[in-house]
């Protein structure tokens, strides 16, 4: 399994940027089969949940932190998830993961960096 994920950049706070992470490797089940997750990792604090969505795309949990603001998808004929960021403001600087949990092991993309500042 092999994700990857862009879309990060530098925005200022008030921001929007979309995140996507493209998956590819799975033989069976499917890419549709399973969840999907958002993780962030901020400077000096761990990894931390920020989003997840169902394999379908019809349910999604998000981190309190980001409720009303970061919306998840999925597109499964592409293979892709997404995270819509809006309002962005500096404690949403982030390197920001996806991850899938498949066959025991959670496997983790390299991250895409967003960096939110004037």
């Amino acid at each position: 399994v092999h994700l990857v994920e862009s879309g990060g950049g530098l925005v200022q706070p008030g921001g929007s940027l979309t995140l996507s992470c493209e998956a590819s490797g799975f033989t069976f089940p499917t890419f549709s089969y399973y969840e999907m997750y958002w993780y962030r990792q901020r400077a000096g604090n761990e990894r931390e949940f920020v989003a997840m969505v169902s394999d379908t795309g019809i349910s999604t949990t998000h981190v309190d932190s980001v409720k009303g603001r970061f919306t998840a998808s999925r597109d499964n004929a592409k293979n892709t998830i997404y995270l819509q960021m809006n309002s962005l403001n500096p404690d949403d600087t982030a390197v920001y993961y996806c991850s899938v949990y498949s066959a025991g092991i959670r496997y983790w993309g390299e991250g895409t960096l967003v960096t939110v500042s004037c």
